[in-house]
Protein backbone atom coordinates (compact mmCIF):
# COMPACT_ATOMS: atom_id res chain seq x y z
CA UNK A 1 0.00 0.00 0.00
CA UNK A 2 1.43 3.37 -1.04
CA UNK A 3 0.70 6.60 0.80
CA UNK A 4 -0.65 9.42 -1.37
CA UNK A 5 -1.81 12.94 -0.53
CA UNK A 6 -5.48 13.02 0.56
CA UNK A 7 -7.99 13.25 -2.28
CA UNK A 8 -9.76 16.63 -2.39
CA UNK A 9 -11.09 16.93 -5.95
CA UNK A 10 -12.88 14.11 -7.81
CA UNK A 11 -14.49 13.64 -11.21
CA UNK A 12 -17.39 11.17 -11.48
CA UNK A 13 -17.97 9.71 -14.95
CA UNK A 14 -20.90 7.45 -15.79
CA UNK A 15 -21.85 4.78 -18.25
CA UNK A 16 -23.90 6.75 -20.83
CA UNK A 17 -27.70 6.38 -20.87
CA UNK A 18 -27.71 4.07 -17.85
CA UNK A 19 -30.38 4.76 -15.19
CA UNK A 20 -28.54 2.43 -12.82
CA UNK A 21 -25.30 4.40 -13.22
CA UNK A 22 -27.14 7.72 -12.79
CA UNK A 23 -28.78 6.56 -9.55
CA UNK A 24 -25.50 5.18 -8.20
CA UNK A 25 -23.77 8.39 -9.24
CA UNK A 26 -26.21 10.62 -7.36
CA UNK A 27 -25.68 8.63 -4.17
CA UNK A 28 -21.92 8.72 -4.66
CA UNK A 29 -21.81 12.48 -5.26
CA UNK A 30 -23.85 13.11 -2.11
CA UNK A 31 -21.53 10.81 -0.14
CA UNK A 32 -18.43 12.63 -1.44
CA UNK A 33 -19.83 16.14 -0.92
CA UNK A 34 -20.81 15.28 2.66
CA UNK A 35 -17.11 14.64 3.27
CA UNK A 36 -16.01 17.96 1.83
CA UNK A 37 -14.84 16.60 -1.52
CA UNK A 38 -15.14 18.86 -4.55
CA UNK A 39 -16.96 16.89 -7.27
CA UNK A 40 -17.46 17.49 -10.97
CA UNK A 41 -18.76 15.50 -13.93
CA UNK A 42 -19.00 15.87 -17.68
CA UNK A 43 -21.67 18.14 -19.11
CA UNK A 44 -24.20 15.37 -19.69
CA UNK A 45 -23.83 13.66 -16.31
CA UNK A 46 -23.49 16.81 -14.18
CA UNK A 47 -27.16 17.71 -14.60
CA UNK A 48 -28.19 14.24 -13.46
CA UNK A 49 -25.79 14.20 -10.52
CA UNK A 50 -26.27 17.72 -9.18
CA UNK A 51 -22.62 18.81 -9.36
CA UNK A 52 -20.52 21.19 -11.39
CA UNK A 53 -19.86 20.41 -15.05
CA UNK A 54 -16.56 20.31 -16.95
CA UNK A 55 -15.36 18.70 -20.17
CA UNK A 56 -13.70 15.36 -19.49
CA UNK A 57 -10.40 16.44 -21.01
CA UNK A 58 -10.33 19.44 -18.67
CA UNK A 59 -11.25 17.41 -15.58
CA UNK A 60 -8.50 14.90 -16.31
CA UNK A 61 -5.91 17.68 -16.10
CA UNK A 62 -6.89 18.96 -12.66
CA UNK A 63 -8.70 16.42 -10.48
CA UNK A 64 -6.99 14.06 -8.01
CA UNK A 65 -9.08 11.03 -8.95
CA UNK A 66 -11.56 9.91 -11.61
CA UNK A 67 -14.29 7.53 -10.42
CA UNK A 68 -15.97 5.60 -13.24
CA UNK A 69 -19.34 3.91 -12.71
CA UNK A 70 -20.08 1.26 -15.32
CA UNK A 71 -18.37 -1.75 -16.81
CA UNK A 72 -15.03 -2.34 -18.46
CA UNK A 73 -16.20 -0.73 -21.70
CA UNK A 74 -17.07 2.44 -19.80
CA UNK A 75 -13.59 2.49 -18.28
CA UNK A 76 -11.96 2.00 -21.66
CA UNK A 77 -13.87 5.00 -22.99
CA UNK A 78 -12.97 7.03 -19.90
CA UNK A 79 -9.27 6.31 -20.37
CA UNK A 80 -9.53 7.50 -23.97
CA UNK A 81 -11.31 10.69 -22.88
CA UNK A 82 -8.58 11.40 -20.31
CA UNK A 83 -5.97 11.36 -23.07
CA UNK A 84 -2.37 11.53 -21.89
CA UNK A 85 -3.13 13.05 -18.47
CA UNK A 86 -1.64 11.19 -15.50
CA UNK A 87 -4.61 10.82 -13.16
CA UNK A 88 -5.63 7.67 -11.26
CA UNK A 89 -8.89 5.89 -12.08
CA UNK A 90 -11.15 3.99 -9.71
CA UNK A 91 -13.69 1.73 -11.41
CA UNK A 92 -16.94 0.77 -9.69
CA UNK A 93 -18.35 -2.20 -11.55
CA UNK A 94 -21.95 -1.97 -12.73
CA UNK A 95 -21.30 -4.36 -15.62
CA UNK A 96 -20.67 -8.09 -15.84
CA UNK A 97 -16.98 -8.97 -16.00
CA UNK A 98 -15.20 -6.23 -14.08
CA UNK A 99 -11.57 -6.97 -15.03
CA UNK A 100 -10.86 -3.21 -14.97
CA UNK A 101 -13.68 -1.96 -12.74
CA UNK A 102 -12.76 -4.13 -9.77
CA UNK A 103 -14.80 -2.53 -6.97
CA UNK A 104 -18.37 -3.75 -6.43
CA UNK A 105 -21.04 -1.14 -5.47
CA UNK A 106 -21.48 -2.66 -2.01
CA UNK A 107 -17.73 -2.27 -1.39
CA UNK A 108 -17.34 1.31 -2.55
CA UNK A 109 -17.83 3.08 0.79
CA UNK A 110 -15.08 1.10 2.52
CA UNK A 111 -12.72 1.36 -0.44
CA UNK A 112 -13.35 5.07 -1.01
CA UNK A 113 -12.83 5.93 2.65
CA UNK A 114 -9.28 4.56 2.36
CA UNK A 115 -8.68 6.12 -1.05
CA UNK A 116 -9.74 9.58 0.11
CA UNK A 117 -7.18 9.35 2.91
CA UNK A 118 -4.52 8.52 0.32
CA UNK A 119 -4.26 4.90 1.43
CA UNK A 120 -4.25 3.05 -1.88
CA UNK A 121 -2.06 1.36 -4.45
CA UNK A 122 -2.26 1.80 -8.18
CA UNK A 123 -1.61 -0.63 -11.02
CA UNK A 124 0.14 0.89 -14.02
CA UNK A 125 -1.37 -0.31 -17.30
CA UNK A 126 0.57 0.41 -20.45
CA UNK A 127 -1.18 1.77 -23.52
CA UNK A 128 -0.29 1.39 -27.17
CA UNK A 129 -0.14 4.24 -29.65
CA UNK A 130 -1.64 3.16 -32.96
CA UNK A 131 -1.38 5.08 -36.23
CA UNK A 132 -2.96 3.98 -39.52
CA UNK A 133 -1.56 5.55 -42.68
CA UNK A 134 -2.43 5.51 -46.37
CA UNK A 135 0.71 6.84 -47.98
CA UNK A 136 1.38 10.17 -46.25
CA UNK A 137 -2.22 10.50 -45.01
CA UNK A 138 -2.96 9.65 -41.37
CA UNK A 139 -6.26 7.77 -41.26
CA UNK A 140 -6.41 7.29 -37.49
CA UNK A 141 -4.22 7.98 -34.46
CA UNK A 142 -5.28 6.82 -31.01
CA UNK A 143 -4.30 5.16 -27.73
CA UNK A 144 -5.27 1.56 -26.97
CA UNK A 145 -5.62 0.32 -23.40
CA UNK A 146 -6.94 -3.10 -24.43
CA UNK A 147 -6.08 -3.93 -28.01
CA UNK A 148 -5.61 -3.02 -31.64
CA UNK A 149 -7.50 -5.39 -33.96
CA UNK A 150 -7.16 -5.78 -37.71
CA UNK A 151 -9.89 -7.96 -39.24
CA UNK A 152 -11.32 -8.72 -42.62
CA UNK A 153 -14.61 -7.07 -43.50
CA UNK A 154 -17.72 -9.14 -44.14
CA UNK A 155 -17.18 -9.63 -47.87
CA UNK A 156 -13.38 -9.91 -47.71
CA UNK A 157 -11.46 -13.10 -48.11
CA UNK A 158 -8.30 -13.88 -46.15
CA UNK A 159 -5.97 -11.07 -45.14
CA UNK A 160 -2.22 -11.16 -45.75
CA UNK A 161 -0.68 -9.06 -42.97
CA UNK A 162 2.99 -8.35 -43.56
CA UNK A 163 4.40 -7.77 -40.06
CA UNK A 164 7.69 -6.12 -39.08
CA UNK A 165 9.10 -5.45 -35.59
CA UNK A 166 11.86 -2.86 -35.16
CA UNK A 167 12.59 -2.99 -38.87
CA UNK A 168 12.97 -6.78 -38.92
CA UNK A 169 10.50 -9.08 -40.68
CA UNK A 170 8.43 -11.17 -38.26
CA UNK A 171 6.16 -13.02 -40.69
CA UNK A 172 3.18 -12.55 -42.97
CA UNK A 173 0.05 -13.64 -41.13
CA UNK A 174 -2.57 -15.33 -43.33
CA UNK A 175 -6.04 -15.49 -41.86
CA UNK A 176 -9.00 -13.47 -40.64
CA UNK A 177 -6.88 -10.90 -38.87
CA UNK A 178 -4.49 -10.02 -36.07
CA UNK A 179 -4.91 -8.80 -32.48
CA UNK A 180 -2.21 -6.67 -30.86
CA UNK A 181 -2.99 -6.74 -27.15
CA UNK A 182 -1.64 -5.13 -23.99
CA UNK A 183 -1.53 -7.14 -20.75
CA UNK A 184 -4.78 -5.38 -19.82
CA UNK A 185 -6.44 -6.63 -23.00
CA UNK A 186 -5.04 -10.14 -22.67
CA UNK A 187 -8.22 -11.28 -20.90
CA UNK A 188 -10.41 -9.87 -23.70
CA UNK A 189 -10.59 -10.76 -27.41
CA UNK A 190 -7.08 -12.21 -27.58
CA UNK A 191 -7.90 -14.75 -24.84
CA UNK A 192 -10.82 -16.03 -26.94
CA UNK A 193 -8.45 -16.31 -29.90
CA UNK A 194 -6.00 -18.48 -27.93
CA UNK A 195 -3.62 -15.84 -26.60
CA UNK A 196 -1.92 -15.96 -23.18
CA UNK A 197 -2.98 -14.10 -20.05
CA UNK A 198 -0.42 -11.40 -19.26
CA UNK A 199 -0.07 -9.67 -15.91
CA UNK A 200 -0.17 -5.85 -15.75
CA UNK A 201 3.33 -4.44 -15.55
CA UNK A 202 4.90 -7.41 -17.34
CA UNK A 203 6.52 -5.09 -19.91
CA UNK A 204 5.26 -6.95 -22.98
CA UNK A 205 2.44 -7.11 -25.50
CA UNK A 206 1.18 -10.00 -27.59
CA UNK A 207 0.34 -10.63 -31.26
CA UNK A 208 -2.47 -13.15 -31.68
CA UNK A 209 -3.53 -14.23 -35.18
CA UNK A 210 -7.27 -14.68 -35.74
CA UNK A 211 -8.12 -18.00 -37.40
CA UNK A 212 -4.68 -18.33 -39.03
CA UNK A 213 -4.50 -20.30 -42.27
CA UNK A 214 -1.16 -21.79 -41.12
CA UNK A 215 -1.39 -23.81 -37.90
CA UNK A 216 2.20 -22.90 -37.02
CA UNK A 217 1.30 -19.20 -36.67
CA UNK A 218 0.82 -18.93 -32.92
CA UNK A 219 0.61 -16.01 -30.46
CA UNK A 220 3.87 -14.10 -30.13
CA UNK A 221 4.92 -12.06 -27.10
CA UNK A 222 7.06 -8.96 -27.77
CA UNK A 223 8.76 -6.45 -25.51
CA UNK A 224 6.65 -3.34 -25.07
CA UNK A 225 9.66 -1.42 -26.42
CA UNK A 226 9.22 -3.06 -29.83
CA UNK A 227 7.79 -0.95 -32.66
CA UNK A 228 5.42 -2.90 -34.87
CA UNK A 229 4.39 -2.17 -38.45
CA UNK A 230 1.69 -4.14 -40.27
CA UNK A 231 1.08 -3.70 -44.02
CA UNK A 232 -2.39 -4.71 -45.17
CA UNK A 233 -2.97 -6.96 -48.18
CA UNK A 234 -6.64 -8.02 -48.40
CA UNK A 235 -7.35 -10.82 -50.85
CA UNK A 236 -10.25 -8.84 -52.23
CA UNK A 237 -12.35 -6.26 -50.38
CA UNK A 238 -11.09 -4.23 -47.43
CA UNK A 239 -10.03 -4.67 -43.82
CA UNK A 240 -11.14 -3.02 -40.57
CA UNK A 241 -8.95 -1.49 -37.86
CA UNK A 242 -10.56 -1.24 -34.41
CA UNK A 243 -9.06 0.31 -31.27
CA UNK A 244 -10.40 -0.98 -27.94
CA UNK A 245 -13.58 -2.05 -29.76
CA UNK A 246 -14.72 1.58 -29.76
CA UNK A 247 -13.16 3.50 -32.66
CA UNK A 248 -11.98 2.34 -36.04
CA UNK A 249 -11.34 2.91 -39.71
CA UNK A 250 -11.55 0.92 -42.98
CA UNK A 251 -8.18 -0.18 -44.37
CA UNK A 252 -7.28 -0.75 -48.00
CA UNK A 253 -4.42 -2.52 -49.76
CA UNK A 254 -0.95 -1.23 -48.75
CA UNK A 255 -2.26 0.78 -45.79
CA UNK A 256 0.18 0.52 -42.86
CA UNK A 257 -0.68 0.27 -39.17
CA UNK A 258 2.10 1.06 -36.69
CA UNK A 259 1.87 0.13 -33.02
CA UNK A 260 4.24 1.03 -30.18
CA UNK A 261 4.21 1.80 -26.48
CA UNK A 262 2.57 5.18 -25.91
CA UNK A 263 4.66 6.29 -22.93
CA UNK A 264 1.36 7.37 -21.31
CA UNK A 265 0.06 4.50 -19.18
CA UNK A 266 -3.17 4.51 -17.19
CA UNK A 267 -3.03 4.22 -13.41
CA UNK A 268 -5.86 2.17 -11.91
CA UNK A 269 -6.59 2.12 -8.19
CA UNK A 270 -6.19 -1.51 -7.13
CA UNK A 271 -8.93 -3.02 -5.02
CA UNK A 272 -7.60 -3.56 -1.48
CA UNK A 273 -10.07 -6.44 -1.09
CA UNK A 274 -8.73 -8.82 -3.76
CA UNK A 275 -5.61 -9.61 -5.74
CA UNK A 276 -5.33 -9.88 -9.50
CA UNK A 277 -5.42 -13.66 -9.17
CA UNK A 278 -8.61 -13.40 -7.11
CA UNK A 279 -10.17 -11.47 -10.02
CA UNK A 280 -9.02 -14.07 -12.56
CA UNK A 281 -10.27 -17.00 -10.48
CA UNK A 282 -13.65 -15.35 -9.99
CA UNK A 283 -14.21 -14.01 -13.49
CA UNK A 284 -12.80 -16.99 -15.40
CA UNK A 285 -14.11 -19.69 -13.11
CA UNK A 286 -10.70 -21.15 -12.31
CA UNK A 287 -10.91 -24.08 -9.92
CA UNK A 288 -14.59 -24.72 -10.66
CA UNK A 289 -15.82 -28.26 -11.05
Amino acid sequence: MTSHPPIRHVAVWLKPASPEAAEAGRELVQWLQARGIEVEADEVAAEQLGCQAAPRSESARRVDLIIVLGGDGTLLGAARDAGENDVPFLGINLGTLGFLAEVAPEEQADVLAKVLRGEFATVTRNRLRVIARRGSEVLLEDLALNDVVITRNDLSRLLDLETVADGTEVTTYYGDGLIVSTPTGSTAYTLSAGGPILMPGSGVYVLTPICPHALTQRPLVLSEQARLAVRIHPRGGTAQLTVDGQVGVVLERDDVVTVESSGHPVRMVASPLRSRFDVLRTKLGWGGA
